[in-house]
C-alpha cells in the first residue's frame, strides 16, 4: 500500500476526520454563520431585560438593575422621568434591535446555506472522483442503485445535520448559558428548578439515540436495495418486456417497497414517541416554572417585570434544550450516513507501483505462465497461459462461454489485477504492472460484446474517446465500422440522440458505434471482444476487410465464435476451461483433430444448409 493510500485510510478512521476532509471548502462559511448566530443570540437576550426594566423601573418605582454604563446613558438624556414621558424611545430601541437582529439573522442563514451547499458540492466531487478510482471488483460487490442512494440521500442527511442541527449547537450553548445566568440573577432557586429538567431531557434523548440510529440504518440500507431494483428495471426495461416479466418485477418491487415502508414506519413511531415525550417534558417544565414563579411573585420575591423576564428567558431556554435533544436524535441518522460514505472513501483505489513508467505499446505482447482466479475464491479461471502476440499481427481467440477469453483481455488492460505469483504479462519486454494504468489503458482500445453508449448523440459517443477529433474524422471511422450507411438513414444523422445505453439503436449498430469509438483513438493495441456477434456475416466481412486495411501496424485481438471472423488471423488461440488447448494458423488448426476443426465443420455445414 502506498504512502498516499496509508494517509487516506488513517484520515478516515473516524467520522470527524472524514467530515473535516469534506468541509475543507465550507468551514469558513460555517465560521461566519456561527459568528452571526452568536450576535443574534446576544440581541435576543436584550429584549427580556428591556421589558423587565420598563415594567419595574420606568412604569414602576424599582431602581434600575441595568449595567452602570447604560444607567449613565439614561441619566444623560434626562433619566427615568424622561423615559416615563417618552415611552416611544423604548419602543424605538426595541425596533432598532429587531432590525439589527434581522440583518444578522439573514447573514447567519445566508452563510449557513452557502456552507451547506459548498459541503455538498465538495463531497459529491470527492466521492465521484474516488468511485472512478476504485477497482472493478469493488463495483462488482456493490449495487449501482445503492451507490447512487449514498451519493444523494446520505449526503443530504449529513448536510441537513450540519446546517440545521450542528450549526445550531453554537447558538444553543450560548443561549443556555446566557439564559441561566440571567435567570440566576433574577431568582436562583427558581433557576435551579428550571435547570433540573435539562438532564432529564438530555438523558431521554440519549436513550432514543441508539434506537433511532439502528432503525435509520436498516431503513437506509433497504432504500439502497429498492433503488437498485428500480435502476436495474428501468435500465433493462426492454428485457423485462421481452420476457413478459412485468408482473414478476412489479411484485418484487412492491415486496421490497413494503419492507422499506415498514422500516420507515417503525422509525417514525420511534421519532413520534420521542418528540411527544419531549413535548410532555417541556410542557411540564414550563407549567412548573409558571406555577412556582407565580407563587414567588405573590409572596413578593419576584416583581412583575422580573416574573415576565424569567418566563421569557425560560421560554428561550426550552427551545435550545429541545433542539439539543433533536441534535442527539439526528446524530444517529447522520452517523449512519457518514459511515456509509466512509465505506466508499476507505475503499482501496487502484494505484500504480512506485516509479511506474509510461511507455509505447508497439512491442510484442507476452503472456508468461499466467494463472487467475476471482477474489471471491472461485475456481481457477485461467491456468498456465503462455503465448506471444507479435507486434502488428492479428490474434484470433476462440472458445466456449466461460473459457477465459475475455478474462485474458481484462488482465491485459489491468481491469483485473494480476498477482506476482500468478505470472507476468509484458509488452515490449516491460511488465504491465510497472506501467502507469492511465498510459496503458490509453493505448489499448477495447470493444466489448455489450458496448455501453451514453445518452448523447452518435457523434458525441464516438468522440468520447478523442475530444480533439472533428466531424471529418468521426465520419472516417464510421465508414471503417460500416456505420455510415445506417447513420445516413437517420433523420438527424450524426446528431441522432441514442438514448440511455444506446437504447434507440439495434445491437449491431451499437457494436459498430463502439468500434468507431475505439478506432478514433488510433491505439496501438485493439481488442474486439466478440464485438461483431450482432452483425450479419456480410457486414462482418466488410468490417474485417476495412480493419485489415486501416489498422496496419496495430496489434489486434479478435475474440469471436465465428470461424469466418478468425480464419484470416495471423495466429489463433483455442481455449477450453481456462487453458490454451490449440494454437496456430487457420490452415494448421483445421488440419488437426480438435475443437477448432469440429466448430469449423459444424459452421460450414450450417452455412451450406442456409445457402
Amino acid at each position: 500500500m502506498s504512502k498516499k493510500q496509508n494517509e487516506k485510510r488513517e484520515r478516515f478512521e473516524t467520522k470527524l476526520q472524514m467530515l473535516g476532509y469534506f468541509m475543507k471548502g465550507s468551514i469558513r462559511y460555517f465560521g461566519f454563520s456561527i459568528l452571526f448566530t452568536l450576535i443574534v443570540t446576544l440581541l435576543d437576550m436584550a429584549n427580556p431585560r428591556i421589558i423587565s426594566f420598563t415594567v419595574d423601573s420606568v412604569i414602576g418605582e424599582k431602581p434600575s438593575t441595568l449595567p452602570a454604563f447604560i444607567n449613565r446613558l439614561i441619566d444623560g438624556i434626562g433619566g427615568l422621568p424622561f423615559l416615563k414621558a417618552h415611552l416611544g424611545w423604548i419602543a424605538g430601541i426595541v425596533i432598532a434591535i429587531a432590525l439589527v437582529r434581522a440583518l444578522f439573522r439573514y447573514l447567519w442563514r445566508y452563510y449557513n446555506a452557502k456552507g451547506a451547499e459548498t459541503f455538498v458540492e465538495t463531497t459529491r466531487n470527492e466521492i465521484f472522483h474516488h468511485l472512478l478510482a476504485l477497482p472493478s471488483s469493488w463495483h462488482s460487490a456493490h449495487h449501482t442503485g445503492d451507490i447512487i442512494q449514498r451519493c444523494t440521500s446520505d449526503i443530504e442527511t449529513i448536510k441537513m445535520f450540519l446546517s440545521e442541527q450542528l450549526a445550531s449547537l453554537f447558538r444553543i450553548i450560548p443561549t443556555l448559558c446566557f439564559a441561566f445566568f440571567f435567570m440566576y440573577r433574577i431568582h436562583g432557586r427558581l433557576m435551579i428548578v428550571a435547570f433540573a429538567f435539562v438532564p432529564l431531557i438530555i438523558g431521554y434523548s440519549l436513550y432514543f439515540h441508539k434506537k433511532i440510529g439502528t432503525a435509520f440504518r436498516n431503513a437506509d440500507e433497504e432504500e439502497g436495495k429498492l433503488s437498485a431494483i428500480a435502476q436495474e428495471n428501468l435500465t433493462g426495461v426492454r428485457v423485462v418486456r421481452a420476457f413478459g416479466k412485468e408482473r414478476y418485477e412489479r411484485e418484487r418491487f412492491e415486496s421490497k417497497n413494503k419492507t422499506y415502508t415498514a422500516l420507515w414506519i417503525h422509525l417514525m413511531r420511534l421519532l413520534a414517541a420521542f418528540w411527544c415525550s419531549m413535548d410532555l417534558l417541556s410542557g411540564a417544565q414550563i407549567l412548573t416554572i409558571t406555577a412556582l414563579g407565580a407563587v414567588y411573585a405573590v409572596h413578593g420575591e419576584l416583581t412583575a417585570g422580573e416574573f415576565i423576564a424569567f418566563l421569557t428567558y425560560n421560554t428561550m431556554m426550552i427551545w435550545p434544550v429541545r433542539m439539543l435533544g433533536r441534535i442527539i436524535a439526528n446524530l444517529s441518522k447522520s452517523g449512519v450516513s457518514i459511515d456509509r460514505l466512509r465505506e466508499i472513501m476507505n475503499g482501496e483505489p487502484e494505484e500504480d507501483v512506485p516509479n511506474a513508467v509510461e511507455t509505447s505499446l508497439h512491442g510484442d505482447i507476452v503472456f508468461d505462465h499466467v494463472n487467475y482466479r476471482f477474489e471471491n475464491g472461485s475456481s481457477e479461471v485461467l491456468h498456465d497461459i503462455c503465448f506471444t502476440a507479435k507486434a502488428g499481427t492479428t490474434i484470433g481467440i476462440l472458445g466456449g462461454t466461460g473459457s477465459g477469453k475475455s478474462t485474458l483481455m481484462y488482465l491485459l488492460d489491468r481491469i483485473y489485477p494480476l498477482a506476482k505469483e500468478d505470472g507476468t504479462i509484458t509488452i515490449g519486454g516491460v511488465d504491465i504492472q510497472s506501467m502507469k494504468a492511465s498510459s496503458l489503458r490509453s493505448q489499448i482500445g477495447m470493444v466489448l460484446q455489450e458496448p455501453y453508449l451514453f445518452s448523447r448523440s452518435i457523434e458525441e459517443n464516438i468522440r468520447i474517446a478523442n475530444r480533439e477529433a472533428n466531424l471529418r474524422e468521426v465520419k472516417q471511422v464510421s465508414k471503417i465500422a460500416v456505420l455510415d450507411d445506417a447513420i445516413e438513414h437517420f433523420e438527424d444523422g450524426y446528431d441522432t440522440f441514442v438514448g440511455e445505453r444506446g437504447v434507440t439503436l439495434s445491437g449491431g449498430q451499437k457494436q459498430r458505434t463502439a468500434i468507431a469509438q475505439m478506432l478514433i483513438r488510433k491505439p496501438p493495441i485493439m481488442v474486439f471482444d466478440d464485438s461483431l456477434s450482432a452483425v450479419d456475416a456480410e457486414t462482418d466481412a466488410k468490417i474485417r476487410a476495412a480493419l485489415s486495411e486501416k489498422t496496419t501496424g496495430a496489434t489486434v485481438f479478435l475474440i469471436a465464435h465465428r470461424i469466418t471472423t478468425l480464419m484470416h488471423a495471423d495466429q489463433i488461440l483455442v481455449m477450453d476451461r481456462g487453458r490454451i488447448v490449440q494454437e496456430g494458423t487457420h490452415e494448421q488448426l483445421i488440419a488437426q483433430d480438435g475443437i477448432y476443426r469440429k466448430i469449423y465443420e459444424l459452421q460450414m455445414a450450417g452455412r451450406e444448409v442456409e445457402e
